[in-house]
């Protein structure tokens, strides 16, 4: 029996419905991802968001597998999870082909994420993110190559250096003083995942010490904030400051929270106090592919995601003003002038100019009100005047200014003043 109850218009908790203004800054954040990475000489790939959910058993953090993945039980009886991180993929697909693939790989993608966790702001259970990886080189080279792709994205989304700042340490500091207080191999995954949630944890020297012991707690504390560098971390600084790079900080209370990064691990931050959090990060994890039964092949990369960008840009009043995709709506002043509209439109879509024909039959006015309303720019209207002479007045919403052209020359003058 059919219900009568209607259906909801909200959409899932934690993800969103992105309607063309909301696209439109998408889309921005996204083409300005692509741009940087391209710049670099980075190629584009993509993969399903759905995956064998063993994937990410032991190669991503506990608590995104066991408390935060959508994993169900597919009608073939596999377990699958929705992706909640792109590395784990990459390592797959670069594993899967590794005799065939030139190395190093420069790959990027911007792809959809899930993680079932309490939306908040910046976190929800739906994201969007750029991943740019680098397989193939263990110099330090390829380390500052990254940093500096995330910082180019910064600076191309209009963001100041003194809008953000670029925190890294190296985890082989934090292995060097695991050894020498002794801490036991199996132990250390689990205290790199807590020192990565140390600013939140709520009794995080408590914690620390039921793994270790209290001694050994605050020994390992205290060692970790009286590193101020390295020699590695020292000549990164050099290598950044040959990309231009110059907001580089060294801060070892960084460790990320994935356990397979081995080396370099960064993370952005916004300095401005309304928002004042990491937007994203990453870093080195040369073991990861060794996983999957090949060589074990160097790789280091990052994952920017779009909720924190768009934090970032609204809070540095960095948001692009929406402009539609559509430059010029042709209006119809008789019904007898539809198929030259038709036609009309069809020529210039020829010499790239996107068209709309309205076809609602109202006044031109109220035409014009609905162009102005969807902030298209132009306006042509077509009637027995413009069927006869072949001459269009082109009329410019927001200055009020009116130019009469021949259809060759419509493309012409609005690319000219469109820029």
């Amino acid at each position: 029996m059919k219900s009568n109850k209607r259906l909801s218009t909200e959409s899932y908790k934690g993800v969103r419905d992105f309607y063309p203004e909301e696209q439109f800054i998408e889309r921005y954040i996204f083409e300005h991802m692509a741009r940087v990475c391209e710049l670099f000489g980075y190629e584009e790939y993509n993969a399903s968001a759905l995956e064998p959910a063993e994937l990410f058993r032991g190669k991503t953090s506990e608590e995104i597998v066991n408390e935060q993945t959508y994993t169900f039980e597919d009608r073939g009886g596999r377990e699958v999870t929705l992706r909640p991180e792109m590395t784990p993929t990459l390592a797959r697909m670069i594993a899967a082909r590794a005799r065939e693939i030139p190395l190093p790989a420069r790959w990027y993608t911007i792809a959809n994420m899930f993680r079932y966790e309490r939306p908040q702001r910046g976190r929800l259970r739906e994201h969007w993110q750029l991943n740019a990886d680098i397989v193939g080189i263990e110099g330090i080279e390829a380390d500052a190559e990254t940093i500096a792709i995330a910082h180019g994205v910064m600076r191309s989304l209009g963001a100041d250096e003194r809008n953000f700042e670029i925190r890294v340490s190296d985890r082989r500091i934090l292995d060097t003083i695991y050894a020498e207080l002794e801490i036991e191999p199996e132990k250390h995954a689990a205290v790199m995942r807590l020192l990565d949630r140390r600013a939140k944890h709520e009794d995080f020297e408590g914690a620390l010490s039921g793994f270790v012991g209290k001694k050994t707690a605050l020994e390992l504390i205290e060692r970790i904030d009286r590193t101020t560098s390295s020699a590695f971390l020292e000549e990164l600084r050099t290598q950044l400051e040959y990309l231009g790079v110059r907001n580089m900080i060294v801060d070892t209370s960084i460790t990320r929270g994935f356990d397979y990064y081995t080396g370099m691990v960064f993370e952005v931050y916004d300095t401005d106090e309304a928002n004042r959090r990491s937007l994203f990060g990453g870093g080195r994890y040369d073991n990861l592919l060794a996983l999957f039964g090949v060589e074990k092949i160097p790789a280091v990369g990052f994952a920017m995601g779009d909720v924190t960008a768009r934090d970032f840009l609204e809070t540095h009043n960095l948001m692009p003003n929406y402009a539609p995709a559509t430059e010029l709506m042709i209006a119809i002043v008789d019904e007898d002038a539809k198929s030259h509209a038709i036609k009309l439109a069809q020529d210039l879509r020829r010499e790239d100019v996107t068209v709309s024909v309205n076809f609602s039959g109202k006044r031109i006015s109220d035409q014009i009100r609905y162009a102005d309303k969807m902030k298209i720019p132009f306006v042509i209207a077509v009637g027995s005047k413009e069927r006869e002479s072949g001459r269009y007045t082109v009329k410019n919403l927001s200055s009020g200014a009116e130019i009469t052209l021949t259809a060759d020359r419509i493309a012409e003058h609005l690319f000219s003043s469109l820029g």
